[in-house]
């Protein structure tokens, strides 16, 4: 039997390493991404009344095959919106007598916010009740069917579009049961600001009836659709959804999209905060490198993925739809109720409330610190030492711990810096595997290093090394309980992920006390690897998929941001959580300051790799770097109407940290075309050329050709001025007429002012001086009217008092373009996905 200094063989080392990358690579990594096996066609006659993949997959065919849906084109306006009946009115001749089947389609005009108009955009709803149904509140069941400009938007939304139509299938055909009505929404318009769900629940008469809604959307394209959010007063509805077949949920992802670290929206917010609704927001998020791009196709669709997201949004159906808590009126009788909701592996989903888990994690830290002071009692009293030297050596071990952990955050933030400095930062974009040794090695050689040094400086100690290092796991805990409870203070529901290893460790350490195995040799390290298991899985569960989720929202996340920064963070947390007890079980092997300084020679190679052309962060159509680029034609008009500008100008929107490639064909066009420099100094671009085009995010081109742009160029039309009841007020009235995209953009002039106009009269007491305002149609163009009341200036208007400017944007429509702006985009590398377009912006003075 091995005695308390002796040490294990350093090639063990490497099978204990071994085992946790098999642990990893077989259970978590398959679990991750496992998919259901799809039912097909001929699966039909044996699977009755379940949810049939290939029928979804055929719609979601269908609806691609229009190529992208944009709010005003006839893809979305007419071709979607008859597929959509279409297939509705298929499904409703194969309903059962059990139901009634109640067909709508909306078309709804409104103001969404105070700077935003939407007109004629179509909803398709139906609602499914069963005949005998009396319930007043409905079950809501929302999905988009439009798309950003490009994109074919298989998963965002059309996966969901497809899998409510298999899903209003199934549920027609049975006989039930059913006790409250299920309205499908298939809203036009989610792109255009969310205006689709808007104009529903504003102005639909079945929106006052829906209490609960299931939220259906994307972020990626395929996998496990994630349950990332959930009305916060709704512990009930988690509860239903523990019960389904493939569970997939985090609390964490909610706080993530809370803290606006996943730069998107959905309509789940209109829905909670407009109407009332309690709910739950699902939404594919693997694969995010293709959202809102071309390459969201249906070809890169698992058509698994639609009976995951089948399965469950049928069983959510079934159990809501029945529920007794929907008897109540939701938003009357219940109050909010916060919860820590997440699942294992997808195995089994857990959720309590916050006050739950307050109690939770308070008990368990109670419990560890209680385990962790008699373990220090047994140890001093079997060394025979007295409480000062072992309460010394305890205190200088917590501190070796605390440096530990410093080096463990501050190591890594380094390198990410260094990275970003050296300009290869996203070196893991297409290449996730260098995240490993650039940020996870790091971190697990600053856990180990100084730990390793202090016990070989300290061998001689009177303290045995197993419990030295016992001494260190003790320390680890005693600095993640403190956490847990500051967390837990600031009502921080992901507090539970810094408790789960509090939990799993307390439970090892009682069991050693019970057993007195941490007397016995190396016989204490058996409790604690059985106890890791489980807190290392979950964690390398969790890391796998939110690393999933940030890796491509880097690359649509603008470029003020760092992104290593915060997949370095990521990395750093993890390594806490999972390894944290495991590290000092490598100082029970020989050589063990050498072992752990190969994580540290792991890092230096991988850097040295991030920096060649393996780390180069984009692959062609895999994960392609992303820029919006608009030709545009800028005049501005005089009093007396004639031109005091007339430009032209090629705009570049940059969306992730590398801005050199557009910086590049920038230069090498300005360059061929003598035009003036790269314009990225926001101060020099507003000083020497303002353009309403300009954001600190855009770079531009000055072109000497101006865009081609189409007959229904937006025109402003002043139609009548009246002098209101004061002389120095006039009341401008005017219609615009123009392409489905189009802004208004409103300045008074000092000392001019606007009293009143037809917009939202809240924005004109906020003290602006200039104001936008998007405007954007979908089925009906006819002219958009508003009026402003203006008081006049003492000039009585002779110089100008009012500035309007109007923007319009052709999105969508297939229009010749400029040979320039041609050349211009076949420029950029074919690693690039670009969303271009055309637009104009003039300019009057009244």
């Amino acid at each position: 039997m091995l005695r308390g200094n002796e040490k294990l063989n350093w090639y063990y080392a490497a099978c204990f390493t071994a085992f946790w990358i098999m642990l990893y690579a077989a259970i978590v990594v398959k679990q991750v991404y496992h998919l259901p096996i799809p039912l097909t066609h001929k699966d039909a006659a044996t699977h009755a009344g379940e949810f049939i993949a290939e029928r979804a997959q055929d719609f979601l065919l269908k609806l691609t095959s229009l190529g992208p849906r944009v709010v005003g084109s006839e893809a979305n306006e007419v071709q979607a919106v008859k597929l959509l009946m279409d297939e509705i009115s298929e499904i409703e001749n194969q309903k059962s007598d059990y139901f009634d089947f109640e067909v709508d389609k909306q078309v709804v005009s409104d103001q969404y916010s105070a700077t935003r108009l939407y007109q004629s955009v179509q909803n398709v709803m139906v609602k499914l009740s069963a005949r005998t149904s009396k319930s007043p509140n409905y079950l809501l069941i929302n999905s988009h069917f439009d798309s950003k400009p490009t994109s074919p938007g298989a998963s965002d939304d059309g996966a969901m579009v497809s899998v409510m139509l298999e899903l209003l299938r199934v549920l027609a055909a049975s006989n039930g049961p059913l006790e409250h009505p299920i309205v499908f929404l298939f809203n036009g318009a989610e792109e255009e600001v969310l205006s689709g769900s808007v104009g529903f629940v504003r102005q639909h008469k079945w929106a006052k009836n829906c209490k609960v809604v299931i939220n259906l959307d994307a972020a990626g394209s395929g996998g496990r659709e994630l349950l990332f959010r959930s009305a916060a007063n709704s512990p009930w509805l988690i509860n239903y959804y523990s019960r389904v077949p493939h569970p997939f949920t985090n609390v964490l992802a909610e706080e993530l999209f809370q803290f606006n670290l996943i730069p998107s929206d959905t309509d789940f917010r209109v829905f909670r905060n407009f109407g009332r609704m309690q709910g739950l927001d699902l939404a594919y998020a693997y694969n995010g490198y293709v959202y809102h791009t071309k390459f969201d196709s249906f070809s890169v669709f698992p058509k698994a993925s639609l009976q995951n997201t089948g399965d469950n949004v049928l069983s959510l159906a079934k159990s809501i739809g029945n529920a007794p808590e929907m008897r109540n009126t939701m938003t009357s009788n219940y109050q909010p109720e916060y919860l820590i909701f997440f699942d294992f592996l997808g195995w089994f989903v857990l959720s309590y409330t916050l006050n739950t888990s307050i109690i939770i994690n308070l008990v368990v830290c109670a419990a560890a610190l209680v385990a962790i002071a008699i373990s220090l009692y047994f140890v001093a009293t079997k060394a025979n030492l007295s409480w000062l030297p072992f309460t010394t050596y305890c205190l200088h071990t917590l501190i070796i711990q605390i440096l530990s952990l410093v080096l463990a955050t501050g190591i890594p933030l380094l390198i990410a810096y260094f990275m970003d400095i050296i300009g290869c930062s996203m070196s893991w974009f297409s290449a996730n595997w260098l995240i490993c040794g650039l940020y996870f090695c790091p971190a697990f050689f600053a856990l180990g290093i100084c730990p390793a040094i202090f016990l070989e400086s300290t061998k001689k100690h009177v303290l045995s090394l197993n419990f030295r290092i016992q001494l260190f796991m003790h320390s680890h805990c005693l600095l993640l309980i403190i956490l847990t409870i500051t967390l837990t203070f600031l009502h921080i529901r992901s507090a539970y992920m810094c408790m789960l290893p509090v939990f799993f460790y307390a439970a090892a350490l009682i069991v050693n006390l019970i057993t007195q195995l941490h007397y016995i040799g190396h016989w204490f390290a058996i409790p604690v690897i059985m106890s890791q298991i489980m807190p290392f899985m979950y964690f390398t569960y969790i890391a796998e998929y939110i690393f999933f989720i940030l890796i491509p929202v880097s690359g649509r996340n603008g470029s003020s941001t760092n992104p290593d920064l915060v997949i370095s963070l990521v990395a750093i947390i993890i390594t806490i959580l999972c390894s944290g007890f495991l590290i000092p079980l490598y100082f029970l092997f020989r050589k063990a300051r050498s072992i752990i300084t190969c994580f540290l020679a792991a890092t230096v190679v991988f850097i040295i790799l991030a920096s060649t052309p393996i780390g180069a962060p984009y692959t062609a159509q895999l994960a392609p770097q992303r820029y919006s680029i608009q030709h545009t034609n800028q005049i501005y008009h005089n009093l007396d109407g004639s031109t005091r500008s007339n430009e032209s100008a090629i705009y570049v929107y940059q969306q992730d940290r590398h801005t050199e490639t557009a910086e590049d064909v920038i230069n090498r066009f300005g360059a061929i075309y003598e035009a003036s420099v790269v314009c990225n100094d926001p101060s020099t671009c507003l000083q020497n050329r303002p353009s309403i085009f300009y954001s600190p995010n855009s770079l531009w081109l000055p072109v000497n050709e101006s865009p081609i742009i189409p007959r229904e160029k937006p025109v402003l039309t002043l139609t009548s001025t009246t002098v209101l009841n004061s002389t120095n007020t006039r009341r401008y009235n005017y219609t615009l007429t123009g392409p489905d995209h189009m802004a208004i953009f409103i300045e008074p002039k000092t000392p001019a002012k606007i009293v009143n106009w037809s917009f939202d009269e809240a924005i004109l007491a906020t003290g602006r001086k200039n104001f936008a305002i998007t405007f954007s149609y979908g089925v009906d163009s006819k002219a958009f009217e508003f009026f402003i009341d203006l008081e006049h200036t003492t000039n009585n208007g002779s110089l100008g008092n009012l500035e309007i400017g109007i923007a319009g944007n052709w999105i969508h429509q297939k229009i010749q373009r400029a040979q320039i702006y041609e050349e211009f985009l076949k420029s950029f590398p074919d690693y690039v996905a670009s969303v271009s377009w055309i637009a104009s912006y003039e300019s009057w003075l009244f």
